[in-house]
């Protein structure tokens, strides 16, 4: 049963209204944990130490299950794994259709347990079952068969020399590739990795989030049902100032993925370049500007706003986190922002109908918190939220801020949490900038019915992508990557099939061509 419950809003001067489940008795998740040692080369085995670390559930803080805490010794025992299967095992070696073919098999058998999947998912992490079985799964059943399809039409270029040779160029699989992958959207990352790397021939010794490891051993085991060999992909679950220091700084490892916070790319950057230079891609943390316009509808304008903040409990890399709202707007816009955030279901998210579930951990609770204790010391005015929701588990309030400032930690700092700031702005030449003034440089929304607003915009802001009267489009053929510090490489789509192949030119001599 849904009910309400009241909060004084931080403005003292309202009564802020959240629909929640979140103080009832947690649901039973419908699904047992079995997975929780390391894979390496084909086996689920013990940590070398003996070690194991919890993972805990978010609503509540208990114990989900202890999972076998690699370390630097197994990250030693996988990277071999991966390097024997590359160069000997028949993975590189067997047909392009013949590895379409296992991808296919796996997103099926993925889809198949989808319920499963997505419960170990939301227990996990928090995020509501339904996004997880009816949005995150499909999406990553997508993407395979997608990458699936790409396997056999990779190919390289014939090419015109100025003289008597025939050139060519070969498009080969990098290696072993080391990824390490966040804790917002542990299957959808694995995907976005383990993709495109196993569709070009390449190996994988994966890191996964210490907060969210259950999933990806679960879709693991069912790869290797699908037929993939032992030693393809290996998962090293752990800490990241071992099991990722020491993936990102192996001297076997060819290439490297992040996906993660801007600080610790600058450290996986550093670390691969003072080993192997093994090629990097990051993508790393956003401050995205959503920019409504006066000519926008505005009841429109604040569902799609709401929704690219508050989507995932706000634990996005490309949320819209800065609401930009222009002045003649600006009132009307921010009392139904407020509104909508009162309306939000805050629960457990495993009850029909949640929309918000718990942050994931302890750390990014008091984390967002603090920023919101900030925003409010700066001056801006709290609409709405602020509070700790119930007294379990790591739950926020929808939190709504308006009079925000560009230099407030709020308006600069990526929160990753249910924190909404709304500015205010002028004229276009002027959001343009104020958009444009950061380190970050991810994604940016734009919301208006005029095309030439739109075509100025969309060339104007420094982000990877710009969503147009939408927000959040993840298909799988679109890339997905950042300018300046949100990192650089983009992921799926054609794009990022260049990350896991080497370019290789054969120049062979003809003697007498008929032609050239």
């Amino acid at each position: 049963m849904l009910y309400v419950c009241t909060y004084y809003s931080g403005r003292g001067t309202g009564i802020s209204k959240f629909s929640t489940a979140a103080l009832e008795e947690p649901i039973t998740p419908p699904v047992k944990v079995e997975l929780t040692k390391l894979l390496i080369n084909g086996q689920f085995v013990d940590a070398a130490s003996g070690k194991t670390f919890p993972t805990l559930d978010p609503r509540t803080g208990q114990l989900i299950a202890n999972v076998a805490e690699g370390d630097i010794e197994d990250v030693n025992r996988a990277v071999p794994a991966a390097r024997k299967a590359f160069d000997e095992g028949p993975w590189p070696r067997m047909t392009a259709y013949q590895r379409s073919k296992i991808l296919l098999r796996f997103a099926d058998l993925v889809e198949k347990h989808t319920d499963e999947i997505a419960a170990l998912e939301a227990w996990d992490n928090g995020k509501p079952y339904e996004q997880a079985a009816s949005v995150e799964i499909p999406l990553f059943v997508r993407l395979f068969r997608y990458y699936a399809g790409w396997a056999d039409k990779i190919h390289g270029l014939t090419l015109q020399a100025d003289g008597p040779h025939h050139v060519q160029t070969l498009h080969e699989p990098i290696g072993v590739a080391g990824q390490i992958i966040p804790w917002n959207f542990p299957l959808l990352m694995y995907s976005w990795k383990v993709g495109p790397a196993l569709a070009c021939g390449n190996t994988v010794v994966l890191k996964t989030a210490e907060q969210t490891p259950l999933s990806a051993l679960y879709v693991s085991k069912l790869f290797h049902e699908a037929g993939l060999p032992p030693g393809v992909l290996n998962i090293v679950s752990g800490y990241g100032p071992r099991v990722g220091a020491a993936l990102a700084s192996h001297m076997d490892v060819d290439k490297l993925a992040f996906t993660g916070s801007t600080n610790t790319g600058q450290i996986v950057l550093g670390l691969a370049a003072k080993s192997n230079l093994k090629p990097v891609t990051l993508e790393l943390g956003g401050k995205s500007p959503f920019i409504v316009c006066e000519d926008a509808n505005v009841d429109e304008a604040v569902d799609l706003a709401h929704d690219a903040l508050f989507f995932n409990q706000g634990q996005c890399c490309c949320a819209g986190s800065r609401t930009f709202v222009h002045e003649r707007v600006y009132d009307q816009f921010v009392e139904k922002a407020k509104a909508r955030a009162l309306k939000r279901v805050v629960g457990d998210p495993f009850r029909k109908g949640v929309e918000q579930g718990p942050q994931v951990d302890s750390k990014q609770f008091d984390k967002i918190l603090k920023y919101i204790r900030s925003g409010v010391d700066g001056g801006a005015t709290l609409e709405t939220g602020g509070q700790r929701f119930g007294s379990n588990g790591y739950y926020i309030q929808p939190t709504v801020f308006s009079n925000v400032q560009d230099d407030m930690l709020i308006a600069t700092d990526e929160i990753f949490g249910p924190v909404q700031t709304i500015l205010k702005f002028k004229d276009i030449n002027e959001v343009i900038r104020r958009a444009n003034a950061t380190h970050f440089g991810l994604a940016a929304g734009v919301f208006t019915q005029n095309l030439d607003t739109a075509n100025t915009l969309t060339r104007a802001l420094k982000a990877g992508t710009v969503w147009i009267n939408c927000f959040d489009v993840f298909d799988a053929a679109i890339p997905l990557g950042g300018y300046k510090m949100s990192g650089h490489g983009r992921e799926k789509g054609i794009y990022s099939l260049s990350n896991y192949l080497q370019v290789k030119a054969v120049v062979t001599h003809l003697k007498n061509p008929a032609w050239l």
